[in-house]
């Protein structure tokens, strides 16, 4: 069973030694991706392209509708029913299935392309010291000792280092099109991060409640290591530009922590086909100082954050964290457009704050999918106290961060369908 998170996703990688398909392996392959071509070329595929383009712009749209299952994707698609055997044909295969229960049995808004990504074949150094990170399951939670003991030590740290292995990477992109390349329009892109918050790497670094201590024990030292691993993410952003790794995320791509990124506000004026910060949509978040003070969020984190935003055209902010308490803070980011509203957040607050300004990018609790047999009156009940607060937001609702289904692949089917239903119903009320 893979890590289907989102932040999983964004950092996995091939070894050259994986880099083969077995003649029965590229025949399933070569089915799936047929069959997916064919479902990307329905007229329903451009009318929920469209609905995002207008959805992103701001225009009024009925909310707009993704459920990502993530580590669910392992009760839709357990590894029995995998048919191929080799290690990156049973990666490929995952994918080319993921794409399909979209296009046939999902019942959300997401577009299903007829487009294989590869990614680049790399690797990125730490920071100069790495946590340490206990396990009791392959998945779930887990505890780690942090290597930044004394701040002495910072002195220690410095920015990651990117090694790309250019040619495993065309050989990736040359085995995918050798294999699908006439059924499937194969590219390359690499989703070199996540997030570009920084206090995940924070506390990865210091610990949790250290670095929370640190606030008012040791500001100083708290500011400098901040200082560092600012110029550190710039540092990469700057690497990745002049080498030309970035790919547009304008499109079909993940954005932010839910949504996609179609848009025609990017790339911006004077793109030449070499892709710059600015061409694309950036995302910060800051879950892990939720329990922090607006004030020490404001001091401690924003000043850190906002020099890596205002590098792209497009922002969103959040995931996890409620904002209504630092939205004062918050909506000073440069050209912010999406914006995250948690299970937690307070969702009256923030549809006044938000309005039509913003999107409002509401995120039910996984919660409700995480057992045998969903309650779907009160999913549907849930759904449309929300939708009927944010009326007049530019509402999307994304169901994520699951990682469990209750072993039921129906219930994020029947959760979608009643997603869809309830956006009709608020697209039809008066």
């Amino acid at each position: 069973m893979a890590d289907q998170t989102v932040a999983a996703l964004f950092t996995q990688s091939i070894a050259r030694e994986d880099l083969r398909v077995a003649s029965v392996d590229r025949r399933v392959l070569r089915r799936l991706a047929g069959r997916l071509a064919e479902l990307a070329a329905r007229p329903c595929e451009a009318e929920k392209r469209d609905l995002w383009y207008r959805h992103n712009a701001l225009e009024p749209t009925r909310p707009v509708i993704f459920c990502d299952p993530e580590n669910g994707w392992n009760e839709i698609i357990p590894d029995g029913r995998l048919e191929c055997h080799g290690e990156l044909a049973r990666g490929w295969e995952m994918t080319l299935r993921k794409e399909l229960f979209w296009a046939e049995s999902m019942g959300d808004d997401r577009v299903v392309d007829p487009v294989f990504e590869v990614r680049h074949v790399y690797r990125e150094s730490d920071w100069g010291m790495h946590e340490r990170v206990f396990k009791v399951a392959r998945h779930g939670s887990y505890r780690w000792d942090p290597p930044l003991t004394d701040l002495s030590q910072l002195c220690h740290l410095h920015a990651p280092r990117i090694s790309v292995d250019a040619a495993c990477s065309d050989d990736v992109a040359g085995l995918a099109d050798d294999t699908f390349g006439d059924l499937l329009d194969v590219r390359r892109k690499t989703l070199w991060w996540w997030t570009l918050g920084m206090t995940w790497t924070l506390i990865n670094l210091r610990g949790l409640e250290q670095a929370m201590i640190d606030m008012y024990d040791h500001p100083q030292e708290l500011h400098q290591l901040m200082g560092i691993l600012r110029d550190g993410h710039l540092a990469k952003l700057d690497y990745l530009e002049a080498h030309g790794l970035l790919s547009l995320n304008n499109d079909n791509t993940y954005v932010g922590s839910g949504g996609f990124g179609f848009t025609r506000e990017l790339p911006q004026e004077g793109f030449n086909g070499r892709v710059r910060t600015r061409d694309m949509w950036g995302f910060c978040e800051s879950q892990e100082t939720v329990q922090v003070s607006p004030g020490m969020f404001e001091e401690f984190v924003f000043p850190y954050q906002a020099p890596i935003m205002e590098r792209f055209g497009l922002n969103c902010y959040g995931c996890c964290e409620p904002l209504e308490k630092r939205w004062h803070v918050v909506k000073r980011f440069p050209r912010l457009r999406r914006v995250s509203v948690s299970p937690w957040a307070d969702a009256e607050k923030m549809a006044e704050y938000l309005g039509a300004k913003y999107i409002y990018s509401y995120k039910p609790s996984p919660a409700e999918l995480a057992r045998p047999s969903i309650d779907e009156d009160r999913i549907r009940q849930g759904l449309r106290r929300v939708m009927d607060t944010a009326r007049g937001c530019r509402l999307e609702v994304i169901m994520k961060d699951n990682h469990t289904i209750g072993n039921n692949p129906e219930n994020v089917t029947r959760w979608c369908r009643i997603a869809r239903e309830e956006a009709e119903r608020a697209e039809a009320r008066p």
